[in-house]
């Protein structure tokens, strides 16, 4: 570590029930920190025990920030999550503490160190029309409509991804110019280059998924069910980030009577592991500067991090 590291942030990534949160929270005690949520679904305040929040425990030793700050009716986008972010970063600076960013979502840390792309908020009415049609016609028909109008967004995207078709066609309904357009156009970093040192959590896979089941069948004894009764109880968009979120769909069908438990949780598990399998993909081939440790070698890291800190006081 570096001389001057007392005024860096940490990230700390990794995939789902890696142990990041332990990690943030106690690099977060012993250095004084403020831990910084970078996780997508663990903004929303409806869905505390599904999304494995910390705990009001935890939250009570150290400051936490961007945790269950967010209605679960709102669009949240990795945008909104980077003006929250900056806020959060200055509150850190201001009170000299050490930011510890922690999370899955690898958008997030992206937007953090490269940049975003600055999108014009998209009128109601526009995203809406455009669901309705999602609706009424289906996918395909929305894709082509997206293939005629704007081809180069239209072919980098699957056929069957409902939320990322509609979202590039409700951008060039709105403003007339590609998402792909936008994105060439953005916002600089909130942490340039050499302003962070970031970690990548990486437990063996067989060793991931194990503890992966066992986390959701303990979510569902921690009262996961009422927890998405709730949310359905809303009768939000389907659509929405919160409504996606892993377990929430499956454990929907199962309250309304198309599903047993176990099947339900079975597939809220397996939808857990593959996500966890695209996490690792997409930091590696994305994030390249996080490095890459062991749960068990975790400590040694975080042992750098806080000597380095306290050296350069």
């Amino acid at each position: 570590m570096s001389e001057g590291h007392s005024s860096k942030a940490v990230l700390i990534a990794g995939p789902t029930a890696s142990g990041k949160s332990a990690l943030a929270l106690e690099l977060a005690l012993a250095t004084g920190g403020i831990v910084i949520n970078a996780d997508s679904m663990q903004v929303y305040r409806d869905l505390r025990i599904i999304t494995a929040r910390p705990p009001a425990a935890d939250e009570a030793l150290v400051p936490h920030r961007l945790y269950g700050h967010v209605d679960a009716a709102v669009n949240f986008s990795a945008g909104a999550w980077v003006s929250d972010a900056a806020k959060a970063l200055d509150e850190a600076k201001a009170q000299g503490r050490l930011p510890v960013f922690v999370g899955g979502t690898g958008l997030y840390f992206k937007a953090l160190t490269t940049g975003l792309s600055v999108v014009p908020p998209i009128p109601a009415e526009v995203r809406e029309d455009v669901r309705e049609r999602l609706e009424r016609n289906g996918v395909e028909a929305l894709h082509a409509e997206l293939a005629r109008r704007d081809l180069a967004a239209a072919e980098r995207l699957n056929l069957r991804d409902r939320t990322r078709i509609a979202r590039a066609l409700e951008v060039i309904e709105a403003t007339g110019r590609s998402l792909l357009d936008w994105h060439r156009e953005g916002q600089p970093p909130l942490l340039p280059k050499d302003s962070f040192c970031a970690v990548f959590l990486a437990p063996e896979r067989d060793e991931l998924y194990a503890r992966i089941d066992a986390r959701f069948d303990a979510m569902l004894g921690a009262g996961a069910l009422s927890e998405v009764e709730r949310l359905a109880a809303r009768h939000l968009d389907p659509l929405l980030p919160a409504m996606k979120a892993h377990g929430v769909p499956a454990l929907i069908r199962h309250l309304r009577g198309e599903l047993s438990l176990e099947e339900a949780a079975s597939i809220g598990r397996a939808d857990t592991r593959r996500y966890a399998k695209r996490q690792f993909t997409w930091f590696r081939h994305q994030l390249p500067e996080f490095a890459w440790v062991r749960p068990e070698g975790a400590r040694s890291w975080l042992a750098a991090v806080v000597n380095a800190r306290r050296a350069s006081d």
